[in-house]
């Protein structure tokens, strides 16, 4: 019989939280075998991920993963063989309490946020013993071989590669979201959260002495390009140009073709956790505008995945990509980090290859939580 998963997950971050459970449920089905519910409590969220979604109904089935409403209040169902609780969202107490009543209990998984800080190591893996019996695993996502690994699909790498080699299907894929970039233009992508650094690097981009064609998908950082720009309004497919950098306003995409947008770029700006990785995987340099915590709790989170990820590269390099991300996340002008970054960009080019590769050497994810189960049993 096929294991059951439930996924809960409350939309909290915009899409982070419904697009990091969306590929897991995905990958559980597709891969696993398993038969997983998604439960989200924000349908308008997920459709903007998945346009199939009917936000009217209750439930359907969208690519083998019965997704559901989170009803409030909650309607009684059989609990399943694994139940993860995505980012600390707080499950139903009768669900808990069908948990305890099955002939086995369910596997209580706490799916945690991404973090490359020391400490998370020792913890991933740890039990807490709940009042009703129950134990609460805590499962960590990571970049160390003691953790959960990363969310990466079978032949990901493999695809990239295959895409990153084909023009014509690089080509062919911008010309459907209406992209035709200039020769010899560098391609950027920005989805980040607002920024008062942006003007910075967007004054340097316009002043420089190569074409840059910047892509910047709908989201929140479209009202600070706009404020740039000095226009009344940026909709999807608006095309500013401004000297030597051109501003083109993208759809929100499905989350395959956002992959293959961020493998179509030479530099991505990206925001949050899911698209964090998946510029990993594009194996292209990257800019991470990580999502701001209360007493500044993510500049620790930001600095210890920089003295990971800067491992490997020269003292001046690191120096430069230490130097940009820490501006961009302070909010601070970044237009003099993106020219000192030009001398390093083979390097880093290089160095971002190579660090997509090593992080693929290691278990996913989807499957670590398929192994924590069936070692469970």
């Amino acid at each position: 019989m096929r294991p059951t998963w439930d996924i809960f997950c409350s939309v909290v971050d915009n899409y982070g939280d419904i697009g990091v459970t969306w590929r897991l449920a995905r990958q559980l089905v597709a891969e696993h075998d398993a038969a997983v519910r998604l439960w989200v409590d924000d349908l308008l969220a997920f459709a903007r991920l998945c346009p199939a979604a009917d936000v009217r109904v209750a439930q359907q089935s969208l690519q083998g993963v019965d997704v559901r409403q989170w009803p409030a209040p909650w309607l009684p169902v059989e609990a399943a063989d694994v139940v993860i609780e995505a980012f600390a969202c707080e499950l139903p107490t009768a669900y808990v309490a069908a948990m305890a009543r099955r002939a086995r209990p369910s596997l209580w998984l706490n799916l945690e946020y991404l973090s490359a800080e020391d400490w998370v190591g020792g913890c991933h893996g740890l039990p807490s013993m709940q009042s009703t019996g129950l134990q609460k695993f805590f499962f960590f996502p990571g970049f160390r071989p003691e953790t959960g690994g990363l969310l990466r699909e079978a032949g990901l790498l493999e695809r990239r590669r295959n895409f990153q080699q084909d023009p014509a299907a690089r080509q062919a894929f911008l010309q459907r979201l209406g992209v035709a970039p200039l020769a010899n233009a560098r391609l950027i992508s920005l989805f980040a959260y607002e920024n008062c650094g942006l003007a910075s690097w967007l004054d340097v981009l316009a002043a420089g002495c190569q074409p840059t064609h910047m892509l910047v998908p709908e989201g929140r950082v479209l009202g600070d390009v706009q404020a740039w720009l000095g226009v009344r309004s940026l909709t999807v497919g608006s095309l500013e140009v401004r000297g030597a950098l051109t501003v083109q306003v993208l759809p929100f995409v499905t989350q395959d073709d956002y992959d293959r947008l961020l493998w179509s770029c030479d530099f991505n700006a990206v925001r949050g956790e899911d698209s964090f990785v998946r510029a990993q995987w594009a194996g292209r340099p990257l800019l991470w505008h990580i999502y701001e915590q209360q007493e500044n709790v993510h500049l620790e989170k930001l600095e210890a995945f920089l003295a990971l990820y800067t491992q490997g590269l020269s003292p001046a390099a690191g120096a430069t990509l230490t130097a940009l991300w820490q501006a961009w996340n302070h909010g601070e002008g970044v237009g003099e980090s993106w020219l000192a970054l030009q001398q390093a960009w083979p390097e880093l080019a290089e160095h971002a290859e190579a660090w997509s590769l090593e992080q693929a050497s290691q278990t996913d994810l989807a499957e670590a939580l398929v192994e924590f189960y069936l070692n469970w049993l």
